[in-house]
């Protein structure tokens, strides 16, 4: 089904190195100068017999985004509503992380020549830079990388109960309607903290209900209340967003999103709108979170808990590793602060980093591979 045209992992150096002035607000905290790594090239995957070959919508009108910087991709996928399109951000400080994700959807899907990869970079950050890694390391990936531009959504930000919250490129997810192509129908966004063990066509093909607009795992067991601040609760006009609605916490790192219907329904301006009220008064503390609870919460397209085991991003340093959720795992997710990739370079890590490590490409230092 999958063969490789080189030895498993084959070594290819490439030496990724971002000044400090390109750095997100988050990276800027762990990096003075800048940042050096050397990612080696993974194998290649290949379609299994059953695959559909991908053929372009011919009619569809728009089937390019003139901001899009394109990468190896090839034209015909772009529009195909036949591929699994996956969004991601990108980024220097997550860029080991974004490494791995993508291999782990491209080892374990039927059809990896079937995927395009939609990864939106901050418009300052050094956006071919991060298109040679991801070329390097994935010579035969369809990609193209959409530039952010942070003044779009900064001045809607509010400060959160953590800095990395509030770097603009978290927001980039309410914006996807806007960045791809109009003729891209669905997408998966995922974060970069994540692995996935399943195929991901099984998570792109869940059917949304008419009417949903995005489909995520809910959980209800979780305190719905603790997102939202005591003057929201105590505004009948803002608690009343939720009357007649069975709202329940979901994680924004997992959605599967119909980008036709978000487009037609004007939900990147809803989004929007609660950010602005939330700069007059404060009505929530998480970051990007609490807009999409807003808006989709109880209205959304429940999916397995499978497809998102959230929270393994505990800190080690404070004896919070996490343990998995009951049940069968399909994407393991490290949200939080602890990254399996920090906690392995310290020599800290929580058991169930060990199940990250076997996709991370970064090279060894003092690697003579080339």
């Amino acid at each position: 089904m999958k063969k490789s045209t080189q030895p498993p992992l084959f070594s290819l150096s490439l030496t990724l190195i971002i000044f400090s002035l390109f750095a997100t607000p988050s990276s800027q905290q762990n990096v003075t100068t800048s940042i050096s790594q050397q990612f080696r090239e993974a194998p290649q995957f290949y379609n299994a017999p059953s695959c559909l070959p991908i053929e372009d919508d011919e009619d569809d009108d728009d089937n390019n985004n003139n901001n899009s910087r394109r990468g190896s991709v090839n034209k015909q996928f772009i529009c195909s509503s036949d591929a699994v399109h996956v969004a991601m951000t990108l980024d220097a400080a997550y860029i080991r992380g974004s490494m791995a994700a993508i291999l782990s959807i491209l080892q374990h899907t039927s059809c990896p020549q079937n995927v395009v990869f939609h990864f939106v970079a901050s418009a300052s950050a050094v956006a071919p830079l991060l298109s040679s890694t991801i070329a390097a390391s994935f010579p035969y990936l369809a990609f193209e990388i959409y530039p952010f531009r942070d003044s779009a959504v900064a001045g809607l930000i509010s400060t959160s109960i953590r800095s990395a919250l509030d770097c603009p490129l978290n927001y980039a997810r309410s914006y996807l309607a806007d960045l791809l192509p109009a003729c891209v129908r669905r997408v998966v966004y995922l974060d970069s903290d994540l692995v996935l063990v399943d195929d991901i066509a099984k998570l792109a093909g869940i059917p949304l209900a008419a009417r949903r607009v995005l489909a995520a795992p809910e959980y209800c067991n979780a305190n719905f209340t603790a997102y939202f601040t005591p003057t929201f609760w105590s505004s009948p006009s803002l608690s009343g967003t939720f009357a007649g609605r069975n709202a329940c916490y979901f994680n924004t790192g997992v959605m599967v999103i119909d980008l036709r219907r978000w487009r037609s329904g004007g939900y990147t301006a809803r989004i929007e709108e609660w950010m602005e009220l939330q700069k007059r008064m404060r009505i929530y503390e998480l970051g990007s979170l609490p807009p999409f609870l807003l808006v989709f919460a109880g209205e959304i397209e429940p999916v397995d808990h499978r497809w998102n085991q959230h929270g393994l991003g505990g800190d080690n340093f404070r004896g919070l590793c996490r343990d998995l959720h009951p049940g069968p795992v399909s994407l393991l997710h490290w949200s939080g602060k602890g990254k399996p990739w920090a906690r392995l370079d310290a020599s800290r890590p929580c058991p169930l980093d060990a199940l990250w490590a076997p996709y991370d490409l970064l090279k060894p230092p003092y690697s003579f591979d080339s």
